[in-house]
């Protein structure tokens, strides 16, 4: 068998047919594109994550995380330029053949199909809230536009099913800036909310002051920050170190973008994919220690609903809520790309674009996914458990492993600095693995999960 090797600069190979156009998209609109990908749901879990940790791990492990995303990312652009390959499921199957291939595609369609829930999640949670104070409703019954399941069904047919329809991805670039500006809003109202939040707040249900222990103190209006928690090591980054992970996984996305890229090389993909994840490192930390310092312990696993208990009729929370569930909105199509090409890679191999298996492959996730909204538990568990099991695949153990059985001895030996780093990279992603489950595990074991506490 022999291997046509391509620069980076030259046209893929003809055999995959999503690389058979000249990439069309800006530089900008392919940083939309990446940058939503990143951003989605996590960021509203970080607070809480901030409040497990203290500060200093929060920030060190967010930046490790983000260190090691960009470098992964590296290592797929390095694996795929040398191949002429830009689909993930196809780098593993030159690594590995059927196996990689399989593997592949299942952790894509694992992960963002969890991603995709996570994002419904907020639209079932969320747009009821919206809804019922647009109409003064202090004690909802059972109308059905207050129901969560009927509007996320209603959300997913009338706006993310018709732009998941779309052909490329190049195209979503408009709606993809939409979102992150909604994205930015959120984080300038955080900003915002701390400097005019009383502390202690008053919880609005029970029109009491609300009890914050940190630290073993009582926060009231002299609260202290917890720079690091007595449990920050264990039990409390069982959930802590996955959630950050999942948010930064946009790794699926990395070579659909990089195909549609104008001007498609490396380095140009290398600088998008850095100048997206430093403006999301930069979001999630401020979003992180904003709400973090709002509510200090009292803060609770999905932001939004802490400042709830503020009041439910807050001006400003109201358009908030209406600027996160149109930005997860819009991210969905974005993040079913992948999967949709990951079972046509499956089962499809060899055939060719065709409108109805489009169709059908999109009705068909959107239908599932709904499915997981209604019967989830929480959003903590649906970002501990994928995060824990999918997000090492794609983040570290599969760009390293793929980079080190692609790229030929003559050109990196094995026992080559580059190599070395992947094999350590790809070790890592094994003990982040291992570590989330088993701490997740004893949690539920001892009965003190917090997926199930009502967080």
């Amino acid at each position: 068998c022999v291997y046509v090797v391509f620069p980076l600069s030259c046209s893929p190979l003809c055999l995959y047919p999503w690389n058979q156009f000249e990439g069309k998209t800006s530089f900008g609109m392919s940083v939309f594109n990446l940058g939503n990908a990143i951003m989605g749901s996590g960021i509203l879990g970080l607070s809480y994550a901030m409040a497990n940790t203290g500060v200093v791990l929060f920030l060190v492990l967010l930046t490790v995380v983000a260190v090691l995303s960009s470098y992964s990312i590296h290592l797929l652009l390095k694996s795929s330029g040398i191949v002429g390959i830009r689909a993930y499921e196809q780098l593993g199957q030159r690594a590995f053949g059927t196996p990689g291939k399989m593997a592949a595609g299942i952790a894509i369609t694992l992960q963002n199909i969890g991603a995709m829930s996570s994002y419904l999640y907020i639209v079932k949670y969320e747009f009821p809230l919206v809804i019922q104070a647009f109409l003064g409703v202090d004690n909802p019954s059972s109308e059905w536009y207050l129901n969560g399941n009927y509007l996320v069904i209603m959300v997913s047919i009338s706006v993310i099913l018709p732009l998941a329809l779309m052909k490329q991805l190049g195209y979503l670039g408009y709606t993809s800036g939409f979102s992150l500006t909604c994205m930015v809003f959120f984080l300038i109202s955080v900003i915002y909310k701390k400097f005019h939040t009383p502390c202690p707040f008053m919880d609005f249900a029970f029109n009491s002051t609300a009890s914050v222990t940190v630290g073993g103190k009582r926060v009231g209006a002299g609260a202290t920050v917890s720079m690091v928690t007595s449990q920050s090591i264990f039990f409390q980054t069982a959930y802590t170190i996955p959630i950050l992970a999942f948010a930064f996984v946009c790794h699926p996305e990395v070579l659909p973008i990089y195909t549609e890229l104008k001007n498609p090389t490396k380095q140009r993909m290398q600088h998008v994919s850095n100048i997206s994840i430093v403006v999301m490192y930069t979001m999630y930390f401020l979003a992180a220690l904003f709400g973090y310092l709002t509510f200090y312990g009292e803060v609770e696993s999905e932001l939004l609903h802490t400042y709830s208990r503020l009041d439910p009729y807050d001006t400003l929370i109201l358009c908030v809520r209406l600027a996160v569930l149109t930005a997860v909105t819009l991210t969905v199509p974005i993040v079913l790309f992948p999967v949709r090409r990951a079972i046509q890679q499956l089962f499809f191999p060899n055939k060719t674009f065709y409108w109805p298996r489009h169709i059908v492959i999109a009705v068909t996730l959107l239908t599932l996914i709904n499915m997981l909204v209604i019967f989830a538990p929480n959003i903590l568990g649906i970002f501990g458990i994928i995060g824990a099991t999918s997000a090492p695949c794609l983040i570290f153990i599969f760009p390293a492993v793929f980079y080190i059985r692609i790229v030929p001895e003559e050109e990196e030996p094995m026992r080559s600095t580059p190599k070395i780093l992947a094999a350590c990279f790809a070790g890592i992603g094994f003990l982040f693995m291992v570590m989330s489950l088993s701490f997740i595990l004893i949690d539920w074991t001892s009965g003190s999960s917090k997926a199930s506490s009502g967080h």
